[in-house]
């Protein structure tokens, strides 16, 4: 471990409750009893950096229970949160989306254990430049002949904005997706250029991350089957008409 993480590990360790702070104006916009107020940098420093805090338990990979703003040029930081055991964890996308997966060229930092007590806490946060990540989405896979189209519909037969199409390689379908489309337009239409042909499963969905909740928009691509229903793309191919019905998680 390097001095600097050395420091921010020793940093992040200890309670965050700090006494005789009521005079400090930040604090006391940090509202009422057992609220806390927290800030910091997100180093090198980096902009348009999103801070998410996830209560213990929850899905670290789902909608966080609080986010900041974006990080301005000086990479700060700064929300108010009740008293509480918390993880949180930095990210930038390229694509300055404030969720979406984390793929390689993104910013990420390790997820970070927080003990927030009343008054205000500073932190310090490395959140590095993300390798590796085989997950592509649509518009990193150079344009080829193989791929699938379609359209994203809900429950009545209407185009749905906002969506994306997930592209696995295996029928269950609970490991991360190989692939991501980028979302939908108005017209609910996506386009998946693959780098070879093969077996596919495919699911939509409006969010990001962790199994569907409660609200969201999901499906799988099926024949009428309870089983997702294998896709063969021939190399060379662009499958077209492959639409998908989605439905709120209930």
């Amino acid at each position: 471990m390097n001095l600097f993480r050395f420091a921010l590990f020793t940093l992040l360790s200890l309670p965050l409750a700090l006494a005789g702070c009521s005079d400090d104006p930040a604090a006391g916009r940090s509202g009422s009893k057992g609220m806390a107020r927290l800030a910091g940098t997100v180093v090198s420093p980096l902009e348009g950096t999103y801070l998410y805090i996830y209560k213990k338990g929850m899905d670290l990979y789902g909608p966080a229970f609080a986010v900041s703003e974006a990080t301005g040029a000086d990479g700060r930081f700064d929300l108010t949160l009740p008293e509480g055991e918390y993880i949180a964890v930095a990210r930038k996308r390229v694509n300055g989306d404030a969720a979406g997966p984390i793929v390689s060229g993104d910013n990420k930092s390790d997820f970070l254990p927080l003990s927030v007590r009343e008054g205000m806490a500073e932190m310090t946060v490395l959140a590095p430049v993300k390798i590796g990540d085989q997950r592509m989405l649509t518009k990193e896979v150079a344009v080829t002949k193989t791929g699938l189209a379609g359209q994203i519909l809900d429950s009545d037969g209407n185009p749905v904005e906002g969506a994306r199409v997930h592209v696995y390689d295996h029928v269950q379908m609970s490991e991360r997706p190989k692939y991501v489309s980028e979302k939908t337009g108005p017209d609910g239409r996506y386009l998946i250029y693959l780098p070879e042909g093969g077996t596919y499963y495919l699911a939509a969905r409006d969010k990001f991350g962790g199994p569907p909740k409660l609200g969201d928009l999901y499906g799988r691509y099926d024949q009428g089957t309870i089983e997702p229903s294998a896709l063969v793309i021939r190399q060379g191919e662009i499958l077209p008409d492959v639409d998908i019905t989605v439905t709120k998680v209930w």
